[in-house]
């Protein structure tokens, strides 16, 4: 009984072992702030402030961003001309999906396969981002993050990203000099990740969205490239949630978007804010499955101990053995062994 339950616990810990290994980074990010990157508000000149003529501007001056063709919706031409009004002096460049495709082609021709098998578009719209950041260098805005003051300060940076809620950082603004460590570690990882997840939403979230951004720069972060802050610097620095919006003195203006996601954003939406009744339900779940993996690892090695205590026919056959040695003598029962052994 010592030796069954002394198994089924090694059993048990190296399935639960292998779990944690294999989502061990995404356990990580839960506890991740981005302090140790986070550019604080002591570094950031106030808007106006003639000291933000002074800092060096080491990413440059171009707005990247992406979309379908040239005619960008109504909704979101209030964000792009807040962006275009504040920034004249800015290169701006609108990624059609025939100008990134002719791009990919171009320059990186080994990625086009993948490129063109993505199943969803979206994955194109987060793809092309990470490969002209990587190439030109620059700053990227999603449509609906509009400007809410110059971004200047930002540029004083090799690269940055911004913090989200409820943990990791987005893809949606974020900016970096060419060539980057980050960017370039970023684009050679993407056929790696590129699998289905069986939801749409999953699916697009870990292959080439926020969530497949934010472990890769968790693993970034552990490795030796996350340093140095100068012109040739590969540190990430973090832009935190005030200082990306609803502050007086943050850089956006946000609307609405996210017109990508579908039915099974909302139910992954709705498990966020049921986190709590999830985790119940999900302990009580793990105590039944124990429970049952306990009870048929107890039936086999029962049936285990009967085998090799009465042979293939069970306690009956064994006792008919028996009998049957004592009414033919011992002569009969050697002969018998040594057919058996036959």
């Amino acid at each position: 009984m010592r030796r069954t339950i002394l198994l089924f616990l090694i059993l048990n810990f190296v399935v639960i072992g292998f779990l944690v290994h294999s989502v061990f980074t995404l356990l990580t990010l839960l506890v991740e702030t981005g302090d140790t990157d986070a550019i604080t508000r002591g570094e950031i000149p106030s808007p106006g402030s003639p000291l933000n003529d002074d800092r060096p501007q080491l990413i440059p001056r171009i707005l990247h961003q992406t979309y379908i063709n040239e005619t960008i919706p109504e909704k979101w031409k209030e964000p792009v001309q807040q962006c275009l009004d504040l920034h004249g002096d800015y290169e701006y460049k609108l990624w059609t999906d025939a100008l990134a495709r002719e791009f990919i082609a171009n320059e990186y021709p080994w990625f086009l396969e993948t490129y063109d098998n993505y199943p969803f578009p979206i994955q194109r719209a987060d793809t092309i981002r990470y490969f002209v950041l990587a190439h030109f260098g620059g700053t990227y805005l999603d449509f609906d993050d509009g400007c809410a003051r110059r971004l200047d300060p930002l540029n004083s940076y090799p690269a940055w990203l911004h913090r989200t809620d409820p943990t990791g950082i987005s893809n949606d603004a974020m900016g970096s000099t060419p060539r980057h460590p980050f960017f370039l570690y970023v684009i050679d990882s993407l056929m790696d990740y590129d699998r289905s997840w069986g939801l749409p939403y999953i699916t697009v979230m870990y292959t080439t969205g926020p969530l497949f951004l934010s472990v890769l720069w968790k693993k970034y972060m552990n490795s030796n490239k996350n340093v140095g802050d100068g012109p040739l610097g590969g540190r990430v620095r973090i832009l935190m949630e005030d200082d990306y919006h609803n502050k007086p003195w943050s850089f956006f203006n946000t609307f609405r978007g996210s017109s990508w996601h579908g039915d099974d954003a909302n139910f992954i939406f709705w498990m966020g804010d049921h986190w709590l009744l999830l985790t119940v339900l999900g302990v009580l779940a793990a105590g039944v499955a124990a429970l049952a993996l306990w009870w048929a690892w107890s039936v086999i090695t029962a049936r285990g101990r009967k085998r090799r205590l009465y042979g293939s026919r069970g306690p009956v056959g064994w006792l008919q053995k028996l009998r049957h040695w004592r009414r033919s003598g011992k002569e009969d029962y050697e002969l018998l062994e040594n057919d058996r052994s036959d």
